[in-house]
């Protein structure tokens, strides 16, 4: 199966611009998910791929076929991509039966009775759905008829399955099996697959590859730990991750952020125009004895302003230094609200940003080299 490669891909609406500068490649068989809030050019560059939408500026192929390019005069028609396209809405044929909509696809493409039934018994089969072929799609669960739809698409066998936003009209149990049976789809019809989603646990636990937008702009390329442990800058610290990261900003005068200067000052001395840094709630350990820290960590006084139980985790709020920090715990904290103790942070998890809010790119290999 072919991959799909972007190269500064604009697109334009008028005085508008949806999506500017975009170089992006989807590996054959990759599941890539284009992750970012409302309005980031995410829907857009999917409609591009798909061909539901012209490019501006670029050039976009699949495999090596330039389908889209303005500069060429290229444009392939949406139809002759070889995509299946899912949309949020199921868009289920209400009076035809699950197996007659399944089947639908290829009865466009005129594939023969006998040789339709067979690919539409074993995709119904593969997707759990086949002892529903009788019924109509009114009989059946959100999460049933969301498994129809994939069945359609993947009844033609596409070579790139483009997903805009899927789950989102499921509630949150039938979300979890959906993006389960997502990730089985994926390992076992090995199709390229593109998902739309604002939801950052979902990219998390579906995608090999994730691609963060904000404002139209690529802010990261990378793996779900590369996204969450290293992101590339403050966008992406903050928009990935619940709770969501603390950060310090240098720029405020508060006894922490001044702790956390001559942290970097004294331990780190190679790390250079440090404007904040980001600690994951996850990343912070407390201890009553200060005797009990680590020396190489960083440190501070903190005290307990709250605890809040959510299932299976707690979050501790933190004051210190006059400011509210946030730690996240799988393990019932053993203290109280009041009680006075110790925060600390080991140097490889604190994300350095400079001024503009990119990572320092030396701070990964100084912190991890000065934990080790």
């Amino acid at each position: 199966m072919p991959g799909i490669t972007l190269r500064d891909v604009q697109k334009s609406y008028g005085g508008y611009t949806a999506v500017t500068g975009l170089d992006l490649e989807v590996r054959d068989g990759e599941f890539l998910c284009l992750l970012g809030p409302s309005g980031c050019g995410k829907t857009t560059t999917l409609r591009m791929i798909a061909g539901l939408e012209n490019l501006t500026g670029g050039s976009l192929a699949v495999g090596d076929r330039v389908v889209d390019c303005p500069d060429r005069a290229t444009f392939v028609a949406p139809e002759k991509r070889g995509m299946g396209l899912v949309f949020q809405s199921y868009a289920l044929w209400p009076h035809l039966t699950i197996e007659d909509n399944v089947g639908f696809g290829l009865k466009l493409r005129k594939v023969g009775r006998a040789e339709r039934k067979k690919r539409t018994q074993e995709v119904m089969e593969a997707l759990g759905i086949a002892k529903y072929a009788g019924r109509y799609p009114s009989q059946l669960s959100g999460g049933q008829q969301q498994r129809v739809a994939l069945a359609r698409m993947l009844a033609v066998n596409p070579s790139v399955l483009l997903l805009d936003e899927p789950l989102s009209n499921l509630d949150a149990r039938l979300r979890l099996e959906m993006r389960a049976e997502l990730k089985r789809i994926h390992e076992s019809f090995k199709t390229t697959i593109v998902f739309v989603t604002h939801d950052q646990w979902e990219a998390m636990t579906l995608a090999d590859t994730i691609a963060v937008m904000n404002e139209g702009t690529l802010q990261q390329l990378g793996t779900p730990d590369d996204i969450y442990e290293r992101p590339a800058n403050r966008f992406v610290a903050e928009f990935v991750g619940s709770p969501p990261i603390n950060i310090l900003e240098f720029g405020m005068e508060d006894e922490l952020v001044q702790g956390a200067r001559r942290y970097l000052g004294q331990r780190h001395p190679q790390i250079s125009g440090a404007g904040s840094i980001g600690i994951r709630p996850e990343s912070i350990r407390i201890e009553t004895d200060k005797a009990a820290l680590r020396e190489a960590d960083f440190s501070a006084p903190a005290k307990v302003s709250g605890i809040l139980p959510t299932g299976g985790s707690w979050i501790v709020e933190l004051e210190t230094g006059g400011r509210a920090m946030f730690m996240n715990t799988h393990v019932a904290p053993r203290v109280s609200v009041g009680d006075r103790l110790w925060l600390q942070v080991p140097a490889r998890a604190l994300n350095v940003f400079d001024a503009r809010g990119v990572r320092v790119a030396a701070a990964d290999e100084v912190l991890s080299h000065a934990a080790a």
